[in-house]
């Protein structure tokens, strides 16, 4: 018992480093006042690995069901330690405020030893104005 012990401990510990490089976006959080009938966000997948990754951006309402919203890139290769901008522009489909989580996923690339698919997602509130 004091050995399978040991031994998770020692596992853990050396897991502890993987999980504290995990894939990120930037911000998390945000409210937008708009005056039309959409709003915009600026999200920054980044990519904390030491190899290039897949990734796609997603859009999904406070339920977690699809959002038509445009995203541009929806989709893209982000090199190791690289974050890049991504545009999510929401319509409020009618309503005075619409709540939306934007989702940063990474896609494991074919033929790898590691195939893990990373999801990470963001709230945004946005609140239109007349």
């Amino acid at each position: 018992m004091t050995h399978a012990r040991t031994l998770a401990t020692a596992l853990a510990v050396g897991l502890m480093p993987i999980a504290a490089a995990a894939q990120s976006m930037s911000p998390m959080r945000g409210e937008v006042n708009s005056f039309t009938d959409v709003f915009a966000v600026r999200v920054f997948p980044a990519n904390p690995y030491d190899q290039k990754i897949r990734v796609e951006i997603h859009v999904y309402d406070q339920d977690f069901q699809p959002v038509a919203a445009r995203i541009s890139p929806s989709a893209f290769q982000l090199a190791s330690q690289a974050s890049r901008p991504v545009l999510v522009v929401v319509p409020f489909g009618g309503a005075a405020e619409r709540k939306v989580r934007i989702c940063t996923e990474s896609i494991p690339f074919p033929n790898q030893q590691t195939q893990i698919k990373a999801q990470i997602c963001g709230k945004f509130f946005g609140h239109r104005k007349s």
